[in-house]
């Protein structure tokens, strides 16, 4: 499988927008009525926050993320989803690509909160 093509060139100041955190994901539960969405509690070390994250489809047991750290973009607006306000999105590899997604991680533990980037 090739590489899908580079996104268009942006400023830094657009990417310095974004900001992408880490967080442990303390609990996975399903959300009724959905196939496809869970609901992720995740902590962030000051604070958990609900997490909205297509993993249903993805995973035979989407709760094996359990208690794994993962980066995620915390500065986007709240959004609905199924009944549930997600207040952020998990940073994943290989969903846009077709690739069965996994997780970005640190490649060793940090503190819950700390900054990508």
């Amino acid at each position: 499988m090739l590489p899908t093509p580079v996104k268009p060139i942006i400023d830094v100041g657009v990417l310095e927008q974004v900001d992408v955190r880490v967080g442990t994901i303390e609990s996975v539960s399903a959300i009724i009525g959905s196939t496809k969405l869970v609901k992720l509690s995740v902590n962030f070390g000051d604070h958990l926050r609900t997490i909205v994250a297509g993993l249903q489809l993805e995973r035979a047991y989407p709760r094996e993320v359990e208690g794994k750290q993962a980066l995620f973009v915390v500065n986007l607006l709240p959004r609905k989803m199924c009944g549930v306000v997600s207040e952020g999105m998990l940073f994943d590899i290989g969903y846009a690509d077709g690739v069965t997604p996994v997780l970005a991680v640190p490649e060793s533990p940090v503190p819950d909160g700390t900054r990508a980037g």
